[in-house]
């Protein structure tokens, strides 16, 4: 039965950890019971919820979740040079490989930027759907759902690089995110911060006035 495919991102603002995209199948039937269950943007939900909220239904969905590591983001941001197109890239990703095991009525994107640099990166099965790009399109069910993964498998991944590295590292953008940034980076200099930071962030340049972002 096709259903409806939502995507949705995670960790695009925070200096600290991965981009992850996640994209979700959702049938009609499952609308309702999920509403009853409170699923809803990840941004109106606090963290404690979506850690509990999302391991029992992730395995009861289709989806496909795309992790970009902090090194691998580093990497990327420096051959797109924009992140809104990095954010198409990792979407267009996710979607086409959900696609190669379901077949969708639909495919909607919270909309992120101009709706023609996620069209430009489309691979070959999305071309052949109809993608629909919509402000705030965490209000339909599917994304909303594509929202939790997505936040449910950055709060992994940050959680993992702190243990990694023995430093727990904020979220966001903040005056701490910065007394953490310049530990590690008196640490390990900049090579410890491409590991675990999106390092095209003005944090950077605070921490090292002398730095230009090149490809490491």
């Amino acid at each position: 039965m096709p259903g409806v495919v939502g995507s949705d991102e995670s960790g695009k603002g925070d200096y600290f950890g991965p981009l992850v995209v996640a994209a979700t199948l959702v049938h009609e039937i499952h609308f309702g019971m999920l509403t009853e269950l409170g699923i809803k943007d990840s941004k109106r939900l606090s963290d404690a919820k979506i850690l509990k909220m999302a391991p029992p239904l992730i395995p009861s969905f289709q989806h496909n979740i795309v992790v970009v590591s902090p090194r691998k983001y580093n990497e990327l941001y420096n051959k797109f040079k924009n992140l809104n197109r990095l954010l198409a890239w990792a979407h267009a990703r996710s979607i086409e490989n959900l696609l190669m095991d379901t077949s969708p009525d639909l495919i909607l994107v919270d909309q992120f930027a101009n709706s023609k640099i996620l069209e430009s990166m489309l691979f070959e099965k999305t071309r052949k759907k109809l993608l629909i790009q919509r402000v705030q399109g965490e209000s339909h069910i599917s994304v909303a759902l594509a929202s939790i993964f997505a936040r449910f498998k950055f709060l992994e991944q940050i959680k993992a690089l702190g243990e990694k590295i023995g430093m727990k590292l904020p979220k966001g953008a903040s005056r701490e995110v910065e007394s953490i940034a310049s530990e590690i980076y008196s640490r390990k200099g900049i090579d410890g911060l491409y590991e675990v930071a999106k390092i095209h962030f003005k944090t950077t340049k605070k921490i090292d006035k002398s730095f230009i972002d090149v490809a490491r």
